[in-house]
């Protein structure tokens, strides 16, 4: 019997953002805009759909605003977009965004590597990102290293509590805890997710965990245990931060999916969904590193949710 905790998880998939960023092909805009309605056709309930970071930096978000531009306001009220200052909310805002996730690092050195600036200067920006994007719709506290630094090692817990805490985040909706680099176990992930829970303004919690150490789904688990509400996955385990050594993918999406069991997803659904993933995996030259996508695959024809078993 599936326990009752995990059909409260609801999956955001970030294949479009944090799925693409380390992948050296680029997707189009009609692309991607293919992928993310297919998601949501499907029953995906929210998705992660580009990033305002520059596009030299990071080269597969350079179409972003276009993809922003090109989806309809009922489709952008289950999207978010990656910024990181105020003029990136005011961007995507322009474009159409309503949903935006305010990403800074819990440790000074990946902020430095990743953002290029202090994790200070970034809270002291928060406020005004926090204004523009209350004009049309709302924004997330997004802590990327919350549990481990890949140039300071450990993150102290109390570190992400304290920024959880500070005034100039309270009008975030949400706060997304990062294992960015996937070295966090169950225990730790359990623990601060419910710290987060407890000791800190009432907001929903999202956990946003890498595969790394192939942890991703129990990780994913036990922060739903916690109190989360939402985990991130991307298809076949997407992904990385390109600012990040040592992080490799996403928690697969049809991991979390086939573990969670949300109401709208059956054996059809899950195979429709693992064959986009395919698809769109073959087009990008990548590896599929999704377990339940190889178990669909398998020869176990009478499971109903192998690709044509038991259907």
């Amino acid at each position: 019997m599936t326990q009752s905790f995990e059909s409260r998880a609801l999956l955001r998939d970030v294949t479009l953002r944090d799925g693409l960023q380390l992948t050296g092909k680029m997707l189009s805009t009609a692309r991607k805009l293919e992928i993310a309605r297919r998601l949501l056709e499907l029953g995906v309930p929210a998705l992660e759909i580009g990033s305002m970071a520059r596009p030299d930096l990071v080269p597969p978000m350079a179409n972003t605003v276009e993809v922003i531009s090109e989806l309809t306001a009922e489709e952008l009220d289950h999207c978010w977009v990656w910024v990181a200052t105020p003029r990136h909310v005011e961007k995507a805002a322009a474009a159409g965004a309503r949903h935006f996730q305010y990403c800074f690092s819990a440790s000074d050195s990946h902020n430095q590597a990743n953002i290029g600036r202090s994790t200070e200067d970034s809270l002291a920006a928060m406020p005004a990102a926090i204004e523009l994007a209350q004009e049309v719709g709302g924004i997330q506290l997004c802590i990327a290293t919350s549990f481990t630094c890949p140039f300071e090692g450990r993150v102290p817990e109390q570190r992400v509590i304290d920024i959880a805490n500070d005034p100039r985040a309270h009008g975030a909706v949400d706060v997304v805890v990062c294992d960015t680099l996937g070295q966090a176990v169950p225990a730790e992930v359990y623990s601060l997710v419910s710290r987060v829970r407890l000791e800190t303004p009432q907001r929903g919690i999202v956990f946003h965990g890498h595969d790394t150490w192939g942890l991703g789904v129990a990780n994913s688990l036990a922060a739903v245990a916690a109190g989360a509400m939402t985990v991130d996955g991307a298809l076949g385990g997407l992904g990385g931060c390109p600012f990040a050594p040592g992080a490799s993918g996403n928690t697969a999406s049809e991991d979390l999916l086939f573990a969670t069991r949300p109401d709208w997803l059956n054996p059809t659904t899950f195979g429709s969904l693992v064959e986009l993933s395919e698809k769109t995996l073959a087009e990008l030259g990548e590896a599929n590193r999704s377990k339940a996508a190889q178990g669909a695959r398998s020869n176990a024809t009478a499971f109903e949710w192998v690709i044509g078993g038991g259907r």
